[in-house]
């Protein structure tokens, strides 16, 4: 089975180390500067506790050398798809699924989505539609990333916690493709659960980012520090009540309750997230997928959100301020 993990970040490296770790597959990373030299020349390091496993998938900078595939796995932030289409483009078959790794509300939501959104296209997470028009939400499967890991140095990733990778189809079904490839994760030593309702869960994961991230970037805090003030809990819980409106309305249903949620954030711990870490290091903030969707999605759906939009307001002056959120052209 031919496996591309498109996009070469922490998660990535530790799918692609994982997968080929099985020589089962054929798999291969799309890659790009040190990490990639550095893949090429001494192979993908990957450090679970006290084990250290050395995989050497096929690494490449350019997408168009590797051919058509059984999986394109992208794992990419959800602001750099757009640009990556033609490269993602060049590793299509007809029948090629593209597994999206990618946190946030996914620019295939409404894909075949019974209601009266059904198939709308979402401009906050898919300008002009170009994702949907050319990689086609027929491709789509749907995957909630929990593992926690990051790149200590280039070539060397590092897991900090977690092995689950969530699957499921937008039309709930248990097709021969998402068993084919849970069974491929879960040979590597991965737990690839399907679900008939991956919007559920992917909802549970985006109801603590939408609220934790752009507060610790305007905050500078750590998940500890913010669920355990008054005030930023207070603010946080706000928001997640607002989204958790939005998203029954979208016919979801969240098997936890708003306080569980962010207890279960606050025993990460003294952890930065993943827009406070881009913010810091002057890379482009997660704020559209995490954020600025489900104003649209609120929008759609009549339901206000004033906690959201003044949250948002905030981080995306941020984020510009500091050349981490550019405006679009």
């Amino acid at each position: 089975m031919r496996i591309c993990v498109f996009g070469a970040g922490a998660i990535g490296g530790y799918l692609a180390a994982k997968l080929a770790s099985t020589q089962e597959n054929e798999v291969s990373l799309v890659a790009r500067g040190a990490h990639l030299e550095a893949i090429r020349s001494r192979g993908l390091v990957l450090i679970e506790g006290e084990q250290r496993l050395l995989a050497h998938p096929k690494a490449t900078a350019d997408a168009g050398e590797l051919g058509p595939q059984d999986y394109v796995i992208v794992t990419l932030k959800a602001h750099q798809v757009p640009a990556a289409v033609p490269a993602i483009e060049s590793l299509l078959g007809p029948e090629t699924a593209i597994v999206w790794a990618i946190n946030g509300v996914p620019w295939w939501y409404f894909f075949g989505l019974e209601g009266p959104w059904r198939d709308r296209r979402l401009e906050s997470v898919d300008p002009g539609g170009v994702i949907w028009d050319r990689l086609r939400p027929e491709r789509a499967i749907g995957c909630v990333v929990y593992p926690a890991a990051e790149v200590d140095e280039p070539g060397v990733v590092r897991l900090v916690e977690g092995d689950r990778f969530s699957l499921g189809e937008p039309d709930g079904s248990k097709s021969a493709r998402v068993e084919r490839l849970a069974r491929a994760l879960m040979a590597a030593g991965l737990k690839a659960p399907i679900r008939p309702k991956i919007r559920d869960e992917i909802w549970v994961k985006l109801w603590g980012n939408l609220a934790f991230n752009p507060i610790s970037a305007l905050t500078r805090a750590t998940l500890d520090v913010i669920c355990a003030d008054p005030g930023t809990r207070a603010v946080a819980r706000a928001m997640m009540l607002e989204a958790q409106e939005v998203a029954e309305k979208l016919g979801v249903r969240f098997a936890i309750d708003v306080d569980k949620r962010i207890a279960g954030a606050a025993a990460v711990g003294a952890h930065k997230t993943s827009m406070l870490q881009d913010l810091e290091r002057g890379r482009p903030m997660e704020i559209d997928a995490l954020v600025t969707a489900v104003l649209e999605l609120a929008r759609l759906v009549e339901v206000p959100t004033p906690t959201i939009a003044t949250v948002h307001a905030l981080v995306t002056l941020t984020g510009r301020v500091a050349g981490c959120y550019p405006p679009r052209s």
